[in-house]
């Protein structure tokens, strides 16, 4: 399978950093940031790679060459005139006849894409983006898609938006080759506009959503945090077929002040120090899982568009402060009937509603986490139990000490606590 980097791009907004190489080729720890991708591309066997290359495009093709010292094999389309970020996909449509992969030339990833390629057999559609939450949605397009991961809806920056789900285009895409036939001739084209947003109407646009390491250059800020990933070693460490760590917290009393069974949007409130918990467990290499029981579902008190809506509003709170989760896992049974409104079909015994440890083990098979190394964090002893009976470390939050167990009055100190503790 082909692979196609563009890599034509200038990089003025980091031209403070280096303004005399092409944005690819700016160094991370003392080397560019193209032969990052490069070595990650060989590790899963993507060997015939096409650069595509413009802006001091020499210098790129001085370093490479035919790709032989990194045990792969370049070629080269040269743009002359800019052509955006999908022109010279033109230049393609005699060589490619198969799906390939399309990457940009500013980002340092370390995923699995073995798992990426599986999500795009299984969807069918002419081409899927790997979408991951961010530090930043807010200056973001953001990707919204159904329960089938088929992508309804792409909300750029400026687009009127309030409360939203932090899922946004990584940079990372599968095509099919036939998207290449609307080129005709070699012109300016916009990936996201001209191409892949016309096939949302069509249902032919799917994600992958992963929380692997997928981080841009686009600003001096951005670069120097990429660094600091890399040279701790946190991008390598949150590829998928790495066993991960998580910290799992409870919803209603741990990241949102408590009301009972919350039903009405208006109620969610983040708790004070929330988002600056959460954002140190994304700095550290834990993965932040939200789990929780939702009894208001089989209740029939909110419906399942409601809940997503308080969800996507817990979201945009915590991407307001650059925190962000990686997933949420709901239980929205109730084993109790006589509610007026209930849904009988969630009325019943389950293995997902805490203290069982359903939601855990649903987590752990798609994030391949190591249980043992990760921890539960909840106000309540039902969340204490659920931790145990998945095998997790336990914390407490609440004013009494519990026996064995963790403790701290707020998120923020108990987070600190547990990564003291993992120092």
């Amino acid at each position: 399978m082909k692979t196609v980097i563009m890599a034509g791009g200038r990089g003025t907004r980091i031209a403070s950093i280096n303004a005399e190489v092409p944005k690819p080729m700016i160094k991370i720890d003392g080397k560019p940031i193209l032969a990052y991708q490069i070595e990650r591309l060989k590790k899963y066997h993507f060997t015939d790679i096409i650069l595509v290359i413009g802006y001091l495009g020499h210098v790129i093709e001085d370093y490479f060459g035919d790709g032989g010292q990194y045990g792969v094999h370049i070629t080269y389309i040269k743009e002359d005139t800019p052509l955006g970020t999908a022109g010279a996909l033109y230049y393609l449509k005699e060589i490619i006849a198969e799906d390939f992969l399309l990457l940009n030339g500013d980002i340092l990833f370390d995923v699995d894409f073995s798992l990426f390629f599986a999500a795009h057999r299984k969807n069918h559609a002419l081409a899927t983006i790997f979408t991951h939450p961010n530090s930043h949605p807010y200056d973001s397009g953001i990707i919204v898609a159904d329960r089938e991961g088929i992508v309804t809806k792409w909300l750029t920056k400026e687009d009127e938006r309030k409360w939203y789900k932090n899922r946004v285009n990584a940079g990372l895409h599968i095509l099919s080759p036939a998207l290449l036939e609307q080129f005709k001739m070699p012109e300016k084209r916009d990936l996201d506009r001209d191409i892949l947003k016309p096939l949302i109407e069509r249902r032919q646009l799917s994600i992958y959503d992963s929380p692997e390491y997928v981080k841009d250059m686009g600003t001096p800020d951005r670069y120097y945090a990429v660094e600091q990933d890399v040279k701790s070693g946190l991008a390598a460490k949150r590829n998928l077929s790495v066993k991960q760590k998580a910290i799992f917290l409870d919803r209603d009393g741990t990241i949102n002040k408590y009301v009972g069974f919350l039903k009405d949007i208006d109620d969610f409130v983040l708790l004070d120090g929330v988002s600056e918990a959460v954002r140190l467990i994304n700095k550290s290499g834990y993965l932040v899982i939200v789990i929780t029981n939702q009894p208001v579902i089989a209740r029939g008190e909110v419906s399942w568009e409601e809940l997503v809506e308080i969800h996507n509003k817990m979201e945009t709170l915590l991407g307001s402060e650059g925190a962000y989760i990686d997933d949420i896992f709901c239980c929205p049974h109730h084993p109790d009937r006589g509610y007026a409104g209930e849904r009988t079909a969630y009325k019943k015994v389950c293995d997902c509603r805490k203290p069982k440890p359903g939601l855990f083990l649903q987590a752990a098979k798609k994030y391949h986490i190591d249980l043992q190394n990760s921890w539960m964090v909840g106000d309540s002893v039902s969340d204490v139990e659920a931790g145990r009976n998945a095998g997790c470390n336990v914390a407490y939050l609440g004013p009494e000490k519990v026996e064995g167990v963790l403790t701290a009055h707020s998120l923020l100190e108990c987070v600190k606590k547990i990564l003291d503790h993992d120092s």
